[in-house]
């Protein structure tokens, strides 16, 4: 009898260890945080037989009525590529504005490297040289995105284009080689509208845009 009770209790301990095992992996996953990359990411999207539909609340808007233009230019777009989304471009677009920011505030030219194309680079490279060089440093803090809309979409040849006009809040400060400031508050945000064409090739396997022009709103 006590041997019996014995095996019963290794039976139980050994299906509670299984049990314990395999919730334990199923959690893991399900808490696992997917870092977000520029578009959708690296996870491959079953092809679709249709041009991915637009949907709200994405808006097409400009100052000259050029949004039936720029919807078309998005259908374009997502006929050639599958896996575009407008509205994952949309939440990459923001994210990669204000990272570009940060790594050309902070003099971050790895950054930079790796999300804008060669003459979007090289202006940004020039300019950190010469602040470097005059001995100043940049404290500044991207406050907030009040918006980001698609000013113009376009699919040349292979190649897709679209031209985001982003708005937002910037404190902007600049200090000497001794940290003392020499321009701007961070107590005060001054509201800056950038326009940034972002292009990919839609025949690349990797889904990232990158930066190559940028122009003021």
């Amino acid at each position: 009898m006590i041997t019996e009770i014995v095996i019963l209790a290794m039976i139980a301990a050994f299906l509670g260890l299984r049990l314990y095992s395999v919730l334990g992996r199923r959690s893991e996953h399900e808490e696992e945080v997917i870092p977000h990359r520029f578009d959708r990411g690296d996870v491959a999207q079953p092809p679709m037989a249709e041009p991915t539909p637009l949907r709200q609340p994405v808006t097409l808007r400009s100052s000259d009525n050029r949004a039936p233009a720029n919807e078309a230019g998005v259908r374009a777009i997502a006929a050639a590529d599958p896996r575009f989304d407008l509205l994952a471009f949309l939440e990459g677009a923001k994210g990669a504005y204000g990272m570009i920011l940060d790594a050309f505030w902070k003099g971050d030219k790895a950054t930079l490297r790796e999300l804008t194309d060669d003459d979007v680079y090289a202006g940004f490279s020039s300019a950190i040289d010469m602040r470097e060089g005059a001995g100043e440093t940049l404290d500044n803090r991207l406050i907030r995105i009040e918006d980001a809309t698609v000013r113009s979409a376009e699919l040349d040849g292979r190649t897709a284009r679209i031209a985001v006009l982003f708005v937002a809040d910037i404190a902007a400060v600049t200090r000497d080689k001794d940290g003392n400031v020499v321009a701007g508050s961070l107590d005060d945000a001054i509201e800056s509208r950038d326009v940034w064409t972002f292009s990919r090739n839609v025949d690349a396997r990797s889904p990232d845009w990158v930066l190559d022009e940028t122009d003021q709103g």
